[in-house]
């Protein structure tokens, strides 16, 4: 059931009554299987400028284009570019300026659809249905791809 639909019909969200996440610093959700982080060009100049990149862009290193989009491209093994390894942990190089993607995670559309696709994801991400509670309105501004 879309979100709009359960508005209209008065009908309750399966998750009205919030979700709990707390990022465990695993690095689930940055690496696997190849995919697309799709960055803005201002994202971009946003990451470059917070790298201190002195052309203001970020190299083949780092962006790939796909069609008339950007994305961030990943290490042989499937780990975003950005992602960093160190003893049992994981960070994000970039993390006060990831893409909105990044930010979101794990509260997308494709998780939200239904109980059963936010067990499935929480499969693989271990914060999930842990720490802290997160109230629908915040999880529906994630959904919009607008994170606090």
């Amino acid at each position: 059931m879309g979100l709009l639909k359960a508005r209209l019909t008065g009908e309750k969200r399966w998750y009205a009554d919030g979700l709990r996440f707390e990022c465990t610093q695993c690095g689930n959700c940055c690496s696997g299987a190849p995919g697309y982080v799709w960055v803005t060009r201002q994202k971009i100049d946003g990451i470059a400028a917070f790298l201190d990149k002195d052309t203001g862009w970020l190299g083949k290193k780092h962006l790939r284009r796909v069609g008339l989009r950007f994305s961030l491209t990943e290490k042989p093994g499937g780990d975003c570019i950005f992602l960093i390894r160190e003893n049992g942990k994981t960070r994000c190089q970039i993390h006060p300026v990831r893409p909105v993607q990044c930010q979101t995670w794990p509260f997308w559309s494709e998780n939200l659809r239904s109980r059963a696709n936010w067990e499935a994801a929480a499969k693989n991400c271990p914060g999930m249905n842990r720490g802290k509670l997160h109230p629908p309105a915040v999880i529906d501004k994630c959904r919009r791809g607008k994170p606090d």
